[in-house]
């Protein structure tokens, strides 16, 4: 499915055009009919000759209603920019081809409307010649330039042919399971309830899937769907859709906000950009400028700070970080436009490169304007591996999501990246920037070899410590220590691998004390303060780490011997008895209700016992 939008000077006769394609008069207000004049969207679809349903969204043409303009075509494949063939080129016919041009549409038709108004050829000639001399820097300069009359229907036939033609060459709209709604119209209706209605790109949406709309945050459930007044059960990319949500009220709703699953989405208020200043701007753009700053349908007010010029002339282009008044979510790669707000004026747009900056850059920085220029023009292995330079690993839907390439491109750029030793591929199937890969390695080695210079008496650090003092999830952390043949994870410490513990004399000489004394009463054996006193802590947390001691508890502790023949008795007690409680443990091992106790509590917390009511039975973890 493809949505095309018609634009134009407001006589130029777009909404007679539409209805004749059509048979929908996109005019939906009274006062729009009154007055024969487009002032908000209106959407009208036909079915083309190869069965392809076009979507149709009419933009206001006057210039007291650009604003609306910009809250339509942000989601459109092609532009039919329409003319009339009676007057040509109008200032406003202008500012729309322009704001075309800066949204970045793939493609389009040019319409000389109104045909059946003019008998002189050569005036016809004259017109095109001027049409094509306006759009010759454009993205419509190799357009085609259709002469139709809507009223006679002289040239509709082709006009649609041409779409047809035109529409099939187009990619197809990428699928990222990342499903965009901006909203462009919210109503109600009787018996149920909320509709929004957008151009939808990025992923399908099906009744049943649970929402979120963006800024606001709130949550709903889709109960309905419709595409071009056909009621369906999955909507598609690059469709318009009307979608029934449930569980929010449309007061809650408004144009400009994003319909998108849970957790895809995040507003912003600061923004990295790359701006072209139209050629006719009236003057320069200044930095701390305040304009009002319009992507897909949201619009606010932002000030501009100038990164690398102090100012930017007309028909330059630079690097913008935007400030936004109002919290937008929005993705890289998005276009926009800016204009002034007073005198109202359309000044120039471009491309987010980067919608959620780390901070507020300082200016005139080199590594921020490289690193801003690799995001707009790199490579695709460098575009994939900028956006896996990443504090944790990226998913391949993210990835395409934000370099916008279809699949074979993207596994393209993600084999090339890797060939090019750019990219890591993880197990799991995510991808991280190789330097930043490398850079957790160094930080683990360095980490270790700290702690065992400090701790030279411990065996590593514990493994929840090293995870959090590198901001990652464990699952990452294990695929990172997995790789590298110089650490070693034992239990839950991690360590080099080459590190051992070395006992003076003297420290052995005060173990082999604290042995014996275990040995004599094995099941009642000295606390941990005791064993303390006589080997030190440092020592007897090595013992520990070892595996030489078990620590159950605080203050119990059992030699590895002791312990193995507890567990082993307490688990042949069960077998036979079925059950076992702390007077059976207590007797059995000629121990204290308190050991008894401790060691209980512990084979619960492993898993190898489990507690009910004042009994033990086998845990799910007993060997």
């Amino acid at each position: 499915m493809r949505v095309i939008g018609t634009a134009g000077h407001v006589d130029h006769g777009k909404s007679t055009l539409v209805q004749r394609l059509t048979g929908i008069d996109p005019d939906r207000l009274r006062e729009e009919k009154a007055r024969g004049l487009t002032i908000d969207l209106g959407f009208a679809w036909l079915t083309l000759p190869d069965g392809e349903t076009l979507g149709i969204v009419d933009v206001p043409g006057h210039r007291d209603f650009i604003e609306n303009m910009l809250a339509g075509v942000g989601g459109i494949d092609a532009a039919v920019l329409v003319i009339a063939a009676d007057e040509g080129i109008m200032p406003q016919t202008r500012e729309h081809l322009a704001i075309l041009d800066l949204l970045g549409i793939q493609t389009g038709i040019i319409v000389l409307s109104k045909i059946d108004l003019i008998d002189d050829e050569e005036w016809l000639d004259l017109v095109e010649l001027e049409v094509q001399e306006a759009v010759s820097n454009t993205i419509l300069a190799e357009a085609p330039i259709l002469p139709i009359s809507a009223h006679s229907g002289q040239g509709i036939d082709n006009l649609i042919n041409t779409l047809t033609d035109l529409l099939s060459d187009l990619p197809p709209r990428t699928d990222y399971n990342q499903p965009r709604l901006p909203i462009d119209r919210v109503f109600t209706i009787d018996g149920f309830g909320t509709v929004v209605t957008g151009t939808l790109s990025g992923g399908t949406l099906a009744i049943g899937d649970t929402v979120e709309i963006q800024p606001s945050s709130h949550l709903g459930r889709v109960r309905g769907l419709q595409s071009y007044k056909q009621d369906v059960e999955v909507a598609l990319p690059g469709s318009r859709v009307a979608v029934n949500v449930s569980g929010i009220d449309k007061n809650k709703i408004e144009r400009g906000q994003v319909l998108a699953f849970p957790g895809q989405l995040s507003p912003t208020r600061l923004i990295d950009v790359h701006f072209r200043h139209l050629a006719d701007a009236d003057r320069p753009l200044k930095h701390n400028a305040e304009v009002k700053f319009f992507s897909g349908a949201s619009e606010t007010i932002a000030n501009v700070r100038l990164l690398n010029a102090e100012q930017l002339l007309p028909d330059e282009s630079g690097w913008l970080q935007l400030r936004l008044r109002d919290a937008i979510p929005l993705t890289n790669r998005d276009r926009f436009i800016l204009r002034y707000p007073s005198p109202p004026q359309t000044i120039g747009g471009g491309l987010i490169v980067n919608a959620h900056p780390e901070k507020r850059w300082k200016r005139f920085q080199a590594t921020v304007i490289d690193d801003l220029q690799t995001r707009l023009e790199g490579s695709p292995a460098e575009r994939v591996t900028q956006v896996a330079d990443n504090d944790s690993p990226v998913k391949r839907p993210n990835i395409q999501k934000v370099t916008g390439y279809t699949d074979s491109e993207l596994h393209a750029a993600l084999e090339e990246a890797i060939a090019q030793n750019r990219l890591i591929h993880l197990p799991d199937n995510t991808y991280l920037a190789t330097s930043r890969y490398q850079a957790y390695l160094a930080q683990i080695e360095s980490i270790l070899q700290d702690y065992h210079q400090k701790i030279p008496l411990r065996l590593g650090i514990p493994r929840e410590e090293l995870r959090s003092r590198l901001g990652v999830k464990n699952a990452f952390l294990t695929m990172l220590l997995d790789s590298e043949q110089r650490f070693e994870a034992l239990h839950n410490l991690v360590k080099m691998r080459e590190h051992e513990i070395a006992f003076s004399p003297k420290q052995q000489t005060t173990i082999e004390t604290l042995l014996q004394a275990m040995s004599k009463e094995p099941y009642t054996p000295p606390s941990f303060t005791d064993a303390s006193q006589i080997t030190g802590e440092d020592v007897l947390y090595a013992l520990i780490d070892l595996g030489e001691i078990v620590l159950v508890q605080s203050e119990i502790i059992f030699s590895r011997k002791a312990y193995d023949d507890m567990v082993i008795g307490v688990l042949a007690m069960i077998d036979n008895n079925g059950t076992v409680d702390v007077k059976g443990v207590r007797d059995k091992f000629g121990s204290s209700r308190k050991y008894a106790i401790g060691l209980l509590e512990h084979l619960d917390a492993k898993g190898i016992t489990k507690r009910v009511d004042d009994e033990r039975v086998r845990g799910r973890n007993a060997p």
